[in-house]
Formats: C-alpha cells, structure tokens, sequence
C-alpha cells in the first residue's frame, strides 16, 4: 500500500467457523493485522473492495485482538470461485461514509417509548449510532440485552450521546472476538 493511496491488497485464507449457526453456507477470514491499523476504527468498520476481482461491501467486525474478521457470505463466495480453506486475494478501503446502521427491533421500540432518549438517538453520529447498537447486540444473554436496551434509553435520555464503558474493539473485554475455525 503506497503513501496517500485508501487501498490494503492482500492474501488471506477462509475458514469455515466452527459454530456456524442455522446457516452453514458462509466462511470467514481474519485480516492481518497491519491491513487493520490502516481503517478508521478499531470497532466496526464498513469497506468496498473486491475479494478474487469480484466487488463487495461488507462491515468488518472486530477480532478481540485489535484486528478486524470478514463475514464472506454464499453469494461472495460464488461469485469469486472461492471455498474454505482457500487462499483469497483482498483489496479492501474504507466507504467514504459509514452507512446507517440497522436498528433492531427491540431497541427500536424502546426507543419510540422514549421521546427524550429518541431525540438524543436522532443528534448522535452513525458511528455513535452504530457503537451503540453494537454494545446491544453483543450481549450474551437476552436478560444482558434487555437490561443494555434500558440503560441505553435512560443514558440517551440524560443527554449522553455515546455509549460508556463498551470497548469496540473487544481487546480489553473480550466480549468480541472472531469465529472459531473449524477443524
């Protein structure tokens, strides 16, 4: 990567995750990390580039080891001609702008609930935004989630308009990490 120039270029192998979930049709790969610390953030980060010359947009989340892993979904994988265990070929740069983010459901109601804490929600940034969402959503148990979607509405409508104590990257929490590759 030159001076000046957005765009990491580089090699890395898919995996397929341990645990894949009710979907099993996906792989993964964990960035180097000197591909990382050239992105805006440790925490999510939303990128273009292409995987094997086929073009994407994805959200990169953040490995627990203040790197970044990719979710390569089935369609990717198609159109690029990859599988797990195959040595992939990136170039990857950030968007010009972080797109709005989802917003789930629960938070969304509890968010139309509360006036004050929707207005705050409503002037914070995306990425605050999107920190926000991501502290939610990185809870293990839904009782976690519920009491983080409360205490989110109470912060927001005390005027705070990022979240506290959530560290995004995950390298001090370990609560965010990337899959376990399978065998």
């Amino acid at each position: 990567m030159s001076r000046g120039d957005p765009k990491s270029r580089f090699r890395a192998r898919l995996m397929r995750p341990a645990q894949p979930g009710t979907d099993a049709s996906w792989a993964f790969l964990v960035l180097p990390r000197e591909v990382s610390e050239t992105l805006p953030r440790r925490g999510r980060t939303t990128i273009e580039g292409t995987l094997n010359g086929h073009a994407f947009q994805a959200t990169l989340e953040p490995d627990g080891q203040l790197s970044h892993w990719l979710r390569v979904n089935e369609v990717l994988l198609r159109a690029s001609g990859a599988t797990a265990g195959d040595v992939v070929t990136l170039e990857i740069m950030p968007v010009s702008a972080e797109p709005e983010p989802e917003v789930p459901e629960d938070l969304q109601a509890a968010l139309a609930a509360s006036l004050d804490a929707r207005r705050v929600w409503n002037a914070t940034t995306t990425i605050a935004r999107l920190d926000w969402i991501h502290w939610i959503t990185s809870a293990k148990q839904l009782k976690t989630r519920a009491k983080r979607i409360d205490d989110a509405c109470e912060m927001l409508a005390s005027g705070k308009k990022r979240v506290c104590c959530f560290d995004p990257s995950g390298f001090y929490s370990k609560a965010l990490r990337a899959p376990e590759a399978a065998d």
